[in-house]
């Protein structure tokens, strides 16, 4: 490893990882949902990703942790071809949702968005009703029968945990609801669809210590059923939430692990040094 960061004076505390074992890797060993292998992405003539090789298992959390502009949202994108909208890009090596080939001239970008959900850092709700807002996926696939709609809505703001608080006042605009309850609905607005995928950036960042507890709280729901990598800076909440967790910096994957190994006993030193406060 070449990457070796300036230690600052001072160490803090590792982060408290609850005790419990991985619900991916209990009993029979889970199917690999997302895979990496010798990826590359570069943004012209940077080079943003160098040769990420990761499974992510079906069914678990995986927080991928690192200081700002090690790559993370960049890995994350990549996962649904978010990247493709940025002039410039090009990558290397193999990218696999399922064992489909996420850079396949065959893929189907629409159809990948639809099983590869994406919440991202801020709240964005459309300003439409909480019903639209939820129902604007399932509209996007052509989807027109109300009554199926209503069902689709019902089932995807349920599994947020936001139907009790809305069910009377879906005609009401989205933008009036809280910042917390926006993030849920456009959580709801990913479920809707159905996804097998959550990707998730900074989902929590721009709220307050309450809301984010209730994201944190719906991830830990979701889990199992939805295969689900978190993007965050806050390495407490990713030893809060996650089966797994992946340390980047500058590009490169340091580190991939059981989440209870990654802030207990790291291998790589780099890992160490940063869950401790020397850099980052």
């Amino acid at each position: 490893m070449t990457v070796v960061p300036d230690p600052r004076p001072g160490l803090s505390s590792r982060p408290h990882v609850p005790e419990r074992g991985p619900a991916a890797v209990s009993g029979t060993a889970p199917a690999t949902r997302l895979a990496a292998r010798d990826f590359h992405l570069y943004y012209g003539a940077t080079h943003a990703l160098k040769g990420i090789t990761l499974d992510i298992p079906s069914g678990s959390v995986t927080a991928i942790i690192g200081p700002s502009g090690c790559g993370k949202s960049t890995l994350l994108r990549s996962f649904n071809r978010m990247n493709d909208l940025i002039p410039g890009v090009r990558t290397l090596g193999h990218l696999a949702v399922s064992g489909v080939d996420v850079g396949a001239p065959s893929t189907d970008v629409v159809e990948l968005r639809r099983r590869v959900g994406m919440v991202f850092q801020r709240p964005n709700p459309f300003p439409k009703s909480i019903f639209e807002n939820a129902a604007f996926g399932l509209r996007m696939l052509g989807m027109s029968d109300r009554e199926v709609l209503a069902q689709r809505v019902e089932v995807g703001l349920r599994r947020a945990a936001l139907w009790d608080e809305v069910k009377d006042r879906l005609d009401r605009s989205a933008l009036q609801l809280s910042g917390g309850q926006q993030q849920r609905l456009c959580i709801a607005r990913c479920l809707a669809v159905e996804p097998e995928i959550i990707l998730m950036d900074e989902p929590a960042s721009a709220l307050d210590p309450t809301a984010t507890a209730r994201i944190e709280e719906l991830v830990l729901e979701l889990r199992g059923r939805y295969t689900i990598v978190v993007v965050t800076h806050n390495m407490q909440q990713a030893a809060r939430i996650s089966d797994f967790t992946a340390f980047m910096l500058q590009g490169v994957l340091v580190e991939h692990d059981d989440t209870r190994r990654v802030f207990t006993s790291p291998r790589e030193k780099l890992t160490e040094d940063y869950i401790t406060g020397r850099f980052g």
